[in-house]
């Protein structure tokens, strides 16, 4: 198969004295190295320039923990990207979530902006297919309350009465209960960690994590998608808490939790439509119940 002449010089410049073969995104070289190598549509240069710069601070954050970036740019208008092949095995077994969780809660979650500039992210990343707008806020609040925004706004393009109806009591009302505060550090997040974004590699048998849609955030925020789907085992979120005890106030960990959780639900009705929006309205609902009664309770 004939390699794309814009992937062929780039990895020519890596390995001068290598020659290179692949089939899709995978190439080989002569040396025995494999790279993973992809081509967009012009489209998508923002999201190829945002998941380079979340691999790039990753693997300063954490070596190993996501595939190293080698390459990445535009050609003739074209994005391109160059990284390390990763070969996954099956998903993840206790002992390779216990070395996840110990790795994010002490590595990756341990790694702050260099320049401080808040919570945020110096460019637009994509969570799933959705856009999502960075820039940086002097509280997690506000910048938990921009992410939601985007989504509510998306989601009123597509007529969704119910769910932006609620999700706007929430912006108004719960996260400033829950989050205002709250004494956090924004500290680099993958920010899209379900299963299907993380696994084993067969050569190492380390765990490994990919297709990040980075930005610094509160930490709890990481483990949201985690819990939603499946296919992480309980030695994984044991083991992170172990490490990276929840924020105070602890008590509220669980509807931290929940608000976390609504942000990846109505990202999947915005994608997906379907029984989404449903389940992001419940945890909502019950969320404003919960503030409604710490406002009855403080008027006692």
């Amino acid at each position: 198969m004939r390699i794309n002449p814009t992937i062929l010089a780039q990895l020519q410049a890596l390995e001068p004295n290598a020659t290179f073969s692949g089939s899709g995104s995978r190439v080989s070289s002569s040396s025995g190295n494999s790279y993973f190598c992809k081509v967009g549509s012009a489209f998508e240069t923002e999201q190829y320039a945002g998941e380079a710069l979340a691999l790039e601070l990753m693997h300063a954050a954490a070596p190993g923990l996501a595939p190293q970036l080698y390459a990445a740019g535009t050609s003739s208008g074209a994005p391109y990207f160059i990284s390390q092949y990763l070969d996954m095995g099956p998903s993840l077994s206790d002992d390779a979530a216990r070395k996840l969780a110990t790795r994010l809660a002490t590595e990756l979650h341990a790694f702050k902006d260099p320049q401080r500039r808040g919570f945020g992210f110096e460019r637009t990343t994509h969570c799933g297919v959705t856009r999502v707008e960075r820039g940086w806020w002097g509280t997690w609040e506000e910048c938990y309350s921009g992410m939601m925004r985007q989504l509510l706004d998306g989601l009123a393009r597509k007529g969704s009465g119910e769910v932006v109806k609620v999700g706007n009591q929430v912006v108004q009302r719960v996260i400033p209960a829950l989050l205002r505060d709250l004494e956090v550090e924004p500290v680099l997040l993958h920010g899209d960690l379900w299963t299907g974004n993380a696994g084993v590699s067969r050569s190492t048998g380390e765990p490994v994590i990919f297709d990040p849609a980075s930005f610094y955030g509160h930490n709890e925020f990481e483990l949201a998608i985690a819990r939603m789907f499946g296919g992480f085992p309980q030695a994984f979120f044991d083991t992170y808490r172990a490490h990276y005890p929840p924020a105070e106030p602890k008590t509220e960990f669980q509807q931290r939790a929940e608000l976390y959780e609504t942000y990846h639900y109505l990202n999947h009705a915005l994608i997906f439509g379907g029984g989404y929006a449903g389940q992001a309205v419940s945890r909502m609902k019950r969320l404003l119940r919960y503030v409604d009664k710490d406002d009855d309770d403080s008027s006692d």
